[in-house]
């Protein structure tokens, strides 16, 4: 029987009422007692490393997490990390650069609803995530839930309510879990020793395009942050009145800024040479796309990237290179460790 290693962060699933609202207040051991089917699966152990909302979940955060696996990753088969919902699809990506193909399972799950509430979906997503990370062939991060198994690199929350909360952006699902049962419909193959990295640089921002904004925003956020993530409406581009963000962009980047275009469609990605207010950005200046890739791997990338380097042409290497999938067309980087 397979040993599978809960690690827990708080999050709605590990929440309690109080005056002031929902807040965590159950244990990972507590998690475990409240769904006992699980040891007639796995041999489940637990450990508590954070018990936040995960609205204040940080980067640091992530290496609290990353770190946990790390220390713990020879004497588990798997693990699963109890996680609130609101930022577990940016956690799930962040853990895909910290913990590179692993060929153990991370699975991250949670609820819409907490765990001692009525008709919660906590119990369910619970023992689909410990199924997951006891089945053959499971390797990589993944979100569990609802049933569905997604790749870490490609979930975003799309509901803030319904138990159908997380979808896969432009990746089909791995599998599904249905009573138990796992059905794979796609298989990762990671079979070397992962790769684990200690240092991330939290000093990226994100600037979402609205009508009527005006360039100091991104001037703004250039100044104070060594890249810019911006969510540029359709297909991508930023508006061309008077080559004002153009300039914007022109000087983050002579300052030595990293800027990823990117849009703030959900689906089927950038491509910034199609229209004019793009091309100009894609051709003269040295700005990265991010084509299909979502906003919350493109953030948690620049994170680990910066954190080993500020050389433009290695964070542009890196960032073009394919982790776990998150982006399509580029080749995967090589295994390194």
């Amino acid at each position: 029987m397979k040993k599978i290693l809960l690690i827990a962060t708080g999050g709605t699933i590990a929440s309690g009422n109080t005056d002031a609202g929902l807040t965590p207040t159950v244990s990972g051991e507590e998690l475990l007692r409240a769904v006992p089917g699980l040891k007639n699966i796995c041999e489940p152990h637990a450990i508590q490393v954070l018990n936040l909302d995960s609205t204040d979940m940080t980067p640091a955060d992530w290496l609290v997490i990353s770190g946990a696996i790390e220390r713990y990753y020879d004497q588990y088969d798997g693990f699963v990390v109890a996680h609130g919902t609101d930022t577990m699809a940016y956690t799930a990506a962040a853990l895909s650069y910290l913990v590179r193909r692993s060929p153990k399972p991370i699975v991250l799950t949670g609820a819409q609803k907490p765990i001692h509430s009525e008709n919660t979906d906590s119990q369910v997503n619970l023992l689909d995530a410990f199924a997951y990370a006891c089945s053959p062939g499971s390797c990589g991060v993944v979100i569990v839930f609802n049933g569905s198994v997604i790749l870490g690199t490609r979930a975003r929350k799309v509901r803030s309510k319904s138990f159908s909360a997380f979808s896969s952006i432009n990746y089909p699902e791995l599998a599904s879990v249905r009573e138990g049962r796992v059905l794979r419909y796609i298989y990762l193959n990671y079979q070397k020793p992962p790769v684990f990295s200690h240092r991330l640089n939290d000093s990226v921002g994100l600037v979402k395009l609205i009508p009527g904004m005006g360039p100091e925003v991104l001037s703004y956020m250039l100044r104070r942050k060594d890249a810019l993530v911006v969510e540029s409406f359709g297909v991508g581009g930023v508006p061309s009145e008077g080559s004002r963000f153009f300039d914007a962009i022109r000087r983050g980047v002579k300052a030595g800024k990293t800027v990823v275009m990117t849009t703030q469609v959900p689906n089927e990605g950038s491509d910034l040479t199609v229209y004019r207010v793009g091309h100009r950005l894609k051709t003269d200046l040295p700005v990265l796309e991010a084509y299909d890739m979502t906003t919350e791997a493109v953030v948690a990338k620049l994170m680990w990237i910066l954190g080993q380097t500020r050389d433009h042409g290695e964070v542009s290497r890196l960032f073009y290179g394919s982790i776990s999938h998150d982006m399509l067309y580029t080749e995967e980087l090589p295994h390194e460790g």
